[in-house]
């Protein structure tokens, strides 16, 4: 699984399907069912299509040469735990994992105001891109803007929390490069683009204070903030360029 801070209403669901060698299934699609229990008959069905992880012909691929990942949709009308079934389309095998729905999920809600965090820039390091990033290079068109300072302006904007140096998830992927990479596309409709790192002095384990204001108990996080300063759409995990450019066109572009 991909992610795991699920509350009910619409839920996003990113996983992967493991063969007995350990290797990535990876098809264009997989069936997904969701039941109380493995004996129960499913309440819900859909489908799940394969996403990129990172940026084809930019990015590196995940751990394990992982360069796809499913990504589902469902509606989840009341919290409690749950069984998600998955079947990639063609392989002829299943795979299992629960699924549990909150009436709150812990980190920020689509809805909800985003924290005011004074998050680093090149400006506030005075250019010092090792204290910034662990990105190389250093993604300087993700570094111009702080959080608090988009807010006070009104504008809205992309925020990553994400660690390229040490994403070692299968599920993680980078995706700095796929921020960065909608950045180039979009950032000239009025949208900035901010990456704030995960960890104190860019090093594991402890997190810095910025991941601790956000309450973000995994990582990468991506969060769309409108000028309202409210949070228009949120990806737990790897995401893909695409995914993320339909929603930075639907919800931020003015």
């Amino acid at each position: 699984m991909g992610t795991s801070d699920y509350a009910k209403g619409p839920v996003r669901v990113s996983f992967l399907a493991i063969d007995k060698q350990g290797r990535s299934i990876e098809r264009p699609t997989a069936h997904v069912w969701v039941a109380k229990s493995l004996d129960s008959k499913p309440f819900l069905e859909t489908t799940a299509r394969s996403e990129d992880i990172g940026v084809p012909g930019v990015s590196e691929k995940a751990l394990g040469g992982v360069s796809k990942i499913y990504v589902a949709r469902l509606r989840v009308p009341q919290a409690g735990k749950y069984v998600m079934v998955a079947e990639p389309v063609g392989a002829k095998v299943q795979g299992a994992a629960d699924l549990d729905v909150r009436d709150h999920t812990t980190t920020p809600a689509v809805g909800s105001k985003a924290f005011p965090s004074n998050t680093p820039t090149i400006e506030s390091t005075n250019g010092d891109f090792a204290a910034l990033t662990t990105a190389d290079p250093p993604d300087k068109g993700l570094l111009r803007y702080s959080v608090a300072d988009s807010l006070a302006a009104h504008v809205p904007f992309v925020v990553a929390f994400a660690t390229p140096a040490f994403c070692s998830s299968r599920t993680c992927g980078p995706t700095v490069d796929v921020v960065d990479y909608v950045r180039r596309h979009l950032g000239a409709r009025g949208v900035r683009f901010i990456h704030v790192e995960i960890y104190q002095d860019n090093q594991p384990p402890n997190v810095n204070r910025w991941v601790k204001e956000w309450k973000l108990q995994t990582e990468p996080w991506v969060f769309l903030v409108g000028p309202d300063g409210r949070i228009k759409e949120r990806f737990e995990g790897a995401v893909s360029a695409d995914e993320l450019g339909a929603a930075v066109s639907h919800y931020l572009v003015r």
